[in-house]
């Protein structure tokens, strides 16, 4: 079927011009009305559901989705997702419409990696670990191109390589990388993208790696993606990355020159305005029809994978009828609760017998906490307030205070917050609990350059609350009234001081449509808490410098000091037990057993995750890897890595055998080179609920299981 889609659009641009050809390199590629080709325009977004073209459903942001650590529901939104998208460009093609928004060739996920919690679009990933991110991007991947004869979506995975902030500078920052972090952490979730995922594009980001621009980087494109790794899709210019050749990274003097470095090393799409002087390029003789071609043929391909020119796509009945249905609803209301992760409880939750509640905090009553960036709009929201007062029940007093403003201490004295505090300090003490909706919103954290968020370019300064949260959530402990603390960040904040005034502390991230409800329903019991942390929650002042790109010091692998709340964290309303651990190695493969049972007394959600640590410093000592000893990086080896992880539900006091098959390729050490081997010794495999570090046992009150086995 491959060879189906090639030799159509072989065929087809065979049958161009030179100018034409080059025309479709274009995100908006215009029509070429004498072989048929309708214009298209290549930009669409579906990161957490269809954005920025009207009504979809809208799904909690990456980062939350990341914490549900379930590939087959994160499938599940991918495949809702992309028949919206799919519905839509049905409905826009009937009326003519092909501007931009209204396509199948979705450039999501991203996969970077969340190595600092500073970074403003670190929202938009699946957090901090390559296994993690790979697998839930491959997930994702799938659900979005669909496994019928045509892709139902082209889905594409960005942003390559090493981009992770800081915003104000990435369009002529270079990032610095030794070949151990690049294999090890940077690029794991690219290859698995394109290896087991089968992504269609690839995204090219706007920094430079290592001197070499990424959208222009022939190491990059040519020789790793379609090279090692086998990549058979096209690849795209982030947007106007390409010009920043010229304008900011001082490479090229002139937009035609920086379309032929960027048109050589692979790039077939251009996001920007620089493909259009592409016959200046020629006509200079810095690039070649061959290659305008070659870029062409791609391209198509992938239109013809989409179905665009066929009469027998699957896909074509889809219309208004299936955007935001109530089983779309249904599943972004399911995500939503499986996001929320529990950070703390002295055991104030559920909340039984409350008759007043105060709900306080700038994000109360806030849509914008909802929807994250690369958002759509939903046809309904429930806010935390609205939320809690449809799940708080008959007979209970719900009062309302925004308490103040979000960030208006970085503009304005405090005295103009003392009437809203005063307010809510008031409702705190009529009530019974204190509901303080925290956090910040897409005002504040984002991509540079995002209407509003311009502190430091979309980039946090720091990771605590603004000033004028912290100052109400003091004068809120006065009262002595109880404080649950909600928070709505698209990132990891530093709650030292809030720890002692509250009771409970959740972490919502930007939660979708209907995640105030999904939050009042877990504060009453109706649904029961099991996100887990995709990141480290780190305290303040702990994080290397943030455009240091070593890992040293970074995420729960290489972390020195000690975190607030760790990566795979998270509480729930019951308590799981684990026993009966067996491994057993297979080949390639290690299989992990383990009886998981549910000892508390409410129904519950376990996610159980499995890590391997390898004591670098014994296998050096082994004589039969001593071929490897003079590449060995014995500094900065990872603590352990995640190698394996299964949601399932259990009933109070059921047990279940859960069994998580481990490739042995993902317990491979990466050496100083970047090379990868399976080192021969003994390596520990823990198994539980969470990661096996002190703060976790601390937190949890137990620790994974662990056995040894020998490669």
């Amino acid at each position: 079927m491959n060879d189906e889609f090639r030799n159509f659009a072989n065929e087809l641009v065979d049958k161009m011009t030179m100018e034409e050809a080059g025309s479709q390199l274009r995100y908006n590629a215009p029509a070429v009305e004498r072989l048929g080709i309708p214009a298209y325009n290549w930009w669409n977004e579906g990161l957490h559901g269809v954005a920025r073209s009207g009504t979809a459903t809208v799904f909690p942001q990456a980062i939350g989705l990341a914490a549900m650590f379930d590939r087959d529901i994160l499938k599940r939104i991918a495949e809702t997702i992309s028949t919206e998208a799919r519905a839509k460009y049905n409905e826009s093609r009937k009326r003519g419409d092909r501007g931009i928004y209204k396509g199948i060739t979705l450039w999501s996920p991203n996969i970077n990696i969340f190595r600092d919690p500073r970074w403003g679009r670190g929202q938009e990933t699946y957090g901090e670990d390559p296994y993690l991110t790979g697998e839930l991007g491959v997930a994702f991947i799938q659900g979005l191109q669909g496994d019928g004869k045509y892709y139902r979506t082209a889905a594409c995975a960005k942003h390559f390589a090493a981009h992770s902030g800081p915003e104000a500078i990435r369009h002529g920052f270079n990032a610095e990388v030794n070949k151990k972090d690049l294999a090890e952490t940077y690029l794991p979730q690219f290859e698995k993208a394109v290896k087991k995922g089968k992504v269609e594009a690839v995204m090219g980001a706007y920094n430079r790696l290592n001197g070499e621009p990424c959208c222009g980087s022939p190491e990059l494109i040519t020789d790793m993606l379609r090279g090692e790794w086998g990549f058979e899709g096209h690849f795209v210019s982030d947007c106007w990355a390409i010009n920043d050749f010229h304008k900011f990274h001082n490479l090229t003097e002139a937009p035609y020159q920086s379309a032929a470095m960027a048109l050589n090393a692979g790039c077939d799409l251009n996001c920007g305005v620089c493909y259009e002087c592409i016959q200046t390029a020629v006509d200079e003789g810095l690039t070649t029809e061959e290659k305008i071609r070659e870029s062409a043929k791609r391209v198509f391909t992938a239109r013809a994978r989409l179905g665009m020119f066929a009469d027998d796509c699957e896909y074509d009945s889809l219309n208004l009828l299936d955007v935001d249905t109530p089983e779309n609803r249904k599943l972004s209301y399911e995500a939503s609760c499986k996001s929320l992760v529990l950070l703390k409880n002295d055991g104030i939750l559920p909340l039984k017998g409350v008759k007043n509640i105060a709900v306080v905090g700038p994000n109360a009553d806030s849509q914008k906490v909802l929807e994250g960036n690369y958002n759509g709009t939903a046809s309904e929201y429930v806010t935390n307030l609205e939320g809690i007062r449809r799940s708080a029940g008959d007979g209970v007093r719900v009062f309302y205070s925004m308490g103040c403003d979000l960030y208006k201490d970085r503009i304005y004295a405090f005295e103009a917050d003392d009437d809203l505090v005063n307010e809510a300090v008031t409702m705190a003490e009529y009530s019974d609990v204190v509901i303080m909706c925290a956090g910040l919103d897409t005002t504040i954290e984002g991509e540079e350059g995002d209407t509003g968020n311009a502190f430091a370019a979309g980039d946090k300064v720091d990771l605590f609350l603004p000033a004028s949260q912290k100052r109400l959530i003091r004068s809120l402990a006065k009262t002595g009234t109880p404080i649950i603390l909600v928070n709505n960040t698209g990132s990891p904040m530093d709650f030292t001081e809030e720890e002692q005034y509250c009771s409970a502390i959740i972490q919502c991230w930007y939660s979708g449509e209907y995640g105030g409800l999904a939050l009042a329903d877990t504060l009453f019991g109706k649904s029961c808490p099991s996100g887990k942390l995709p990141i480290t929650f780190y305290k303040d002042g702990t994080l290397p410098e943030f455009t240091d790109y070593s890992m040293k010091g970074r995420t729960y692998k290489f972390l020195e000091a000690e975190p607030e709340y760790p990566f795979g964290y998270g509480l729930s309303y019951t308590s799981f037990a684990y026993s009966n651990m067996e491994l057993k190695e297979d080949g390639d493969k290690l299989l992990c057993r383990i009886d998981v049972t549910n000892v508390g007394d409410v129904d519950g959600e376990e996610i159980t995750e499995v890590y391997v640590a390898a004591d670098i410093n014994e296998k050096a000592e082994n004589d039969k890897n001593s071929e490897y000893l003079g590449r060995m990086a014995l500094d900065n080896q990872p603590k352990y890595c995640l190698v394996g992880f299964e949601r399932n539900q259990l009933k109070k006091g059921e047990t279940k055998r859960v069994s998580i098959v481990i490739d042995k390729e993902e317990m491979r050490t990466v050496l100083s080179d970047g090379t990868k081997v399976l080192l021969q010794g003994r390596y520990t495999i823990y198994a539980g609920g969470s990661q096996p570090d002190p703060v976790s046992e601390r937190l949890l009150g137990t620790a994974p299981m662990s056995m040894d086995i020998e490669i």
